[in-house]
């Protein structure tokens, strides 16, 4: 099968890229109009056109780009839907080249197997030595065919190019739900706005009563919310605000709305509660097992799963391994205390009456056993000769739990101490990347902050990377280019969902342009002593915060944000901060009152990054821990790094729900999250 090495898929990460870009190009544009016998001729002039000055789609050699193309244009052929290529053309020039080579056939397949196309050209291999190939043996590699298929066409290739791609092409299936529906006619047409969430526009699909079968069923649905399969042909719309509707042959009703009674058990819609009319935020947060159906959350969620693959796809091209972290942990990476704990201590469920916990005893005096006989001298002795062993064995660097007497014995609880969701990934990747270089982790997040602010969540997601052999300038670069690497990707991918933002109430009107404002420069750079400075100055002219900036305070957000907003117009990054407002692990600067931690902060948002090259120095690190009231037993697998290997590294955190933010100009965090949680708040 191809493989990094093979060639097959790009011989750079920009090749790669773009390997990647004309295998979609190949699913959409042909083998989709392929299914529904449609024609592909846009897809033929924007081929030839590509191929005027290159023997190959991409790079220097054939790639799977290539293998793909091909092998779906052979079935084309085969199929009668293309004639092939005009004598002369590139298009010709490229196509007589790939299929000559050796390993097109591989790509082909036979017709056994129906395999072409995309999934033709995953299974290709270059041709290899004599006794070469991928298995040891020599033998060729399985060829495997593609088992899953949709049986339906997702609305969003429908309407790309305003439906070119299936006009005229027969009959197509589609599947959704009901944005809304209308009569007319007199009862005999139904149209019916039906979006599968693949993008936020919705297909007019219109059944008439002497057209369509199941009609009387669809027109019994309820109305918005009702989900549909309609079978039919897509023809330019007769009517405003589309270019194409589906004329619909055959309607089936998947799933009515029972809104007509409280019971649910008639059909309905009075009470749905994502009827058509436009509801708040807050409301849509109440009702967030079907908001999803909403545009403007559905938006929010496309453009979240852009992010979350894009943050993958950049930290895999630039060689960093991804590593999965502990959720449950008895480690406090950021010192806060703010952690939710995990027991079974509390009973089965939250009807079990009596719940007490196990609390430590006061000890009884050393004369006496527990049985509250008094000892002999002999097993006085004995006993003290154990416990001395006992103390002699213990590993004087892990911690010793303080037994406080009337306090929670948590040694009687499930893993035998107290454990704790975990507040950050940090101090568990550090421990891969003094191992395996460069790496990150991207997973949930918890902390039991009372806070009902607009950017603060209980339960969230954070990604963060940890280089190895790298100090603040190495993590602020790749920082700052993972930033623009996500914002560029949303402005590239996300184009339709960007712009629904920027007309949305709750959105950003000029959003594409502050985000392409990132990419144009590079951030502003400066240290935290600077930015005090340039803050007080901005006092001194008049600027009134509502607490006075001054050195050695955690800047509030009202401060990070006039510094990008204001002042430099653009994302900057502070450095060198104050030791006592920063934690133990961060690297402490030769002048003995900073560390070396950087913040990104941005427009809209505030600190949106926050990384440091992490104390290396097992001497200085042990000391910092001291001075900021952390035992340094309790993080002795930490200081074990320091103590067997050490070298300089450095890494950041980034809040993934405060980048959707950023991308999408929303103002409450709560709304870029499927199941958002906040003190007082964990339905659903």
């Amino acid at each position: 099968m191809a493989g990094p090495r093979s060639g097959l898929l790009g011989n750079t990460p920009v090749d790669q890229a773009h390997v990647d870009g004309w295998m979609s190009f190949v699913w959409s544009s042909i083998e989709l109009p392929l299914e529904a016998k449609g024609p592909i001729d846009t897809a033929i002039a924007t081929l030839e056109k590509h191929l005027t000055e290159r023997t190959y789609v991409v790079g220097e050699d054939a790639t799977c780009a290539d293998i793909s193309l091909a092998a779906s244009l052979y079935k084309a052929a085969q199929e009668g839907i293309w004639k092939g290529a005009e004598d002369g053309s590139n298009l010709a020039r490229w196509y007589d080249t790939i299929t000559n080579l050796p390993f097109f056939q591989t790509a082909v397949a036979s017709e056994e197997t129906g395999l072409v196309g995309a999934t033709a050209a995953a299974t290709a291999t270059p041709p290899t030595a004599a006794g070469g190939g991928v298995f040891m043996n020599g033998s060729a590699p399985p060829v495997v065919c593609r088992m899953y298929r949709r049986q339906r066409i997702r609305i969003k290739e429908v309407l790309e190019k305003d439906g070119a791609n299936y006009l005229d092409a027969g009959e197509i299936v589609v599947a959704g739900w009901a944005r809304t529906t209308r009569n007319a006619n007199k009862g005999q047409l139904l149209f019916v706005e039906l979006n599968d969430g693949s993008c936020g526009e919705s297909l007019q699909c219109v059944v008439e009563s002497d057209k369509s079968e199941g009609f009387a069923e669809c027109k019994g649905s309820g109305g918005t919310g009702a989900s549909f399969q309609f079978t039919g042909t897509l023809v330019p719309s007769q009517g405003q605000g589309q270019a194409v509707e589906l004329q619909a042959t055959k309607g089936v009703l998947l799933g009515a709305v029972y809104g007509g009674n409280a019971e649910g058990t008639q059909v309905g819609g009075m009470l749905y509660p994502m009827s058509k009319k436009a509801h708040s935020l807050e409301y849509m947060r109440g009702a967030a097992h079907l908001r999803a159906r909403a545009g403007l959350h559905a938006a929010a969620m496309r453009i979240r799963h852009a992010m979350a693959y894009a943050t993958h796809n950049f930290f895999h091209n630039h060689g960093f391994l991804y590593i999965h972290t502990p959720i449950i942990t008895c480690a406090d990476c950021e010192g806060a205390g703010e952690q939710f704990g995990v027991t079974t201590m509390l009973g089965v469920d939250t009807h079990t009456p009596g719940v007490t916990l196990p609390v430590h005893a006061a000890p009884p005096p050393a004369d006496v056993g527990e049985d509250g006989k008094k000892l002999s001298k002999s097993e006085m002795k004995r006993r003290a000769k154990n416990a001395a062993k006992a103390k002699a064995k213990a590993d004087p660097n892990k911690p010793v739990e303080e037994k406080v007497v009337g306090a929670v014995d948590y040694g009687k609880d499930f893993f035998g101490r107290r454990a704790n969701l975990t507040v950050s990934g940090q101090l568990n990747v550090e421990t891969h990347a003094c191992a395996l270089s460069d790496v990150y982790t991207f997973g949930p997040t918890f902390r039991a902050e009372n806070s009902h602010t607009g950017r603060h969540l209980s339960e969230f997601w954070m990604i963060e990377p940890e280089i190895a052999f790298a100090d603040l300038d190495m993590d602020i670069n790749l920082a700052e280019d993972y930033l623009k690497y996500c914002v560029e990707f949303a402005l590239d991918r996300c184009a339709d969902d960007l712009e629904f933002f920027e007309k949305n109430q709750h959105g950003e009107e000029g959003l594409r342009d502050r985000l392409r404002n990132v990419l144009e420069n590079p951030f502003k750079r400066l240290t935290y002593t600077e930015a005090i400075e340039l803050l007080q100055k901005a006092v001194a002219d008049g600027h009134k915060f509502e607490e006075t900036p001054e050195w050695g305070m955690d800047l509030p957000s009202e401060m990070e944000r006039y510094l990008c907003e204001t002042i430099f117009k653009m994302p900057v990054v502070l450095t060198d901060y104050p030791k006592d407002i920063k934690a133990f692990y961060m690297k402490l600067n030769d002048d003995g009152k900073t560390v070396a931690a950087a913040d990104i902060l941005v427009p809209k948002i505030g600190e949106i990054i926050g990384g440091s090259q992490r104390e290396h120095r097992m001497d200085v690190l042990v000391q910092r821990c001291i001075e900021m009231g952390l035992d340094p037993k309790s993080v002795w697998w930490y200081v074990d790094l320091r103590k067997y290997g050490t070298i300089p590294h450095a890494g950041f955190g980034l809040g993934f729900e405060r980048l959707i933010l950023f991308v999408t100009g929303l103002q409450n965090i709560r709304d870029v999250i499927p199941f958002p949680r906040w003190a007082g708040n964990a339905e659903f």
